[in-house]
């Protein structure tokens, strides 16, 4: 359900604004956005595990939360991440 160290650097290099940035909006949405995309699968296999479902609810608020963030400070940025990582359609 987690996600891989390698896969993790992975998103990290992929969403980051300048070599070193771990903590940028962008690279915190990647990261739940992977998280949240395991867990989603997960799900479809084991579909009473509630205890999971509380902790996807809770990445999905903190995913929206600084996707709010971001839009409010850089439209442009925001507009670029949504359209990289696939969420609205």
């Amino acid at each position: 359900m987690s996600i891989t160290a390698e896969r993790k650097q992975a998103l990290i290099a992929e969403n980051a604004r300048s070599p070193g940035d771990t903590g940028s909006p962008e690279v915190q949405v990647a990261i739940l956005t992977e998280r949240i995309q395991n867990l989603t699968e997960h799900f479809k296999v084991h579909a009473k595990d509630k205890h999971s479902r509380r902790g996807l609810l809770m990445m999905v608020n903190k995913r929206r939360s600084l996707l709010d963030y971001l839009r409010r400070k850089d439209p442009q940025r925001y507009q670029a991440l949504i359209a990289r990582l696939g969420l609205r359609k």
